[in-house]
């Protein structure tokens, strides 16, 4: 693929197909780059991808998402994005980054908070653990050489600690993306005007019981655009 091109991961689970449509539509709507949308899809991954799935997974990327240096023929850049969230902002944006902190493997936004829920969309059990949801956004070096190592051996294999918690690197391979890139609504209190990310971790507005959420009203004008198609009449 084109060095110009920034691929872009999406995780993918057919009960929030529309979050999935719309964090395309949004990402599409500000993006002055060139992108290539791929899906992280477990049924597009087979004889890949054979782990069974874990109980304590609340989605279907829960580790698909680890495929993405492999995916990417271990060459350039790429980002990963969980499905339930909305982009506001330039994903080239993202890229800055790797200028102020150059060479290392992952870019994250380190957080570091307990969540405040036990119980999140769906009736999924909220599990907390260190470095929660330092993997749901994820600007990867995928030439970096210690990303070789995170074959699709490696990932139907280790642990969920070993992989969330980015245990084959050293602490400074991890760069550092500003929280604006993944805000967790209902976590974080008092977001700023330029939040570039929202991540509804908890559940979205396409959920009834979360229509009301922040930043819902934003979320629907976005997915109108998803089903929109110029008439004659």
């Amino acid at each position: 693929m084109n060095d110009t091109i920034l691929r872009v991961f999406i995780g993918y689970d057919p009960v929030e197909n529309v979050a999935w449509h719309t964090m395309v539509q949004s990402i599409i709507d500000n993006s002055s780059i060139p992108i290539a949308i791929i899906p992280v899809n477990t049924r597009n991954l087979k004889g890949i991808y054979n782990r069974e799935r874990d109980g304590k997974q609340s989605n279907e990327f829960s580790f698909t998402r680890f495929l993405v240096p492999y995916l990417s023929g271990y060459q350039g850049y790429s980002v990963f994005f969980d499905c339930d969230m909305m982009l506001r902002a330039d994903v080239s944006e993202l890229l800055e980054v790797i200028n102020r902190q150059p060479g290392k493997a992952v870019y994250v936004v380190k957080h570091d908070y307990v969540p405040k829920n036990e119980i999140k969309y769906l009736g999924t059990v909220q599990y907390s653990y260190p470095r929660k949801n330092w993997s749901s956004v994820v600007l990867w070096n995928c030439s970096h050489p210690k990303n070789k190592i995170v074959d699709p051996n490696f990932v139907n294999s280790q642990t969920g600690l070993v992989l969330h918690r980015f245990k084959w690197l050293d602490d400074n391979d991890i760069g550092d993306l500003d929280i604006r890139w993944n805000w967790l609504v209902g976590e974080y209190e008092n977001p700023p005007e330029d939040v570039k990310n929202v991540h509804w971790t908890i559940g979205g507005p396409y959920f009834n019981e979360y229509s009301n959420v922040p930043y819902s009203d934003e979320w629907r004008v976005v997915k109108e655009k998803v089903v929109y198609c110029k008439q004659l009449k």
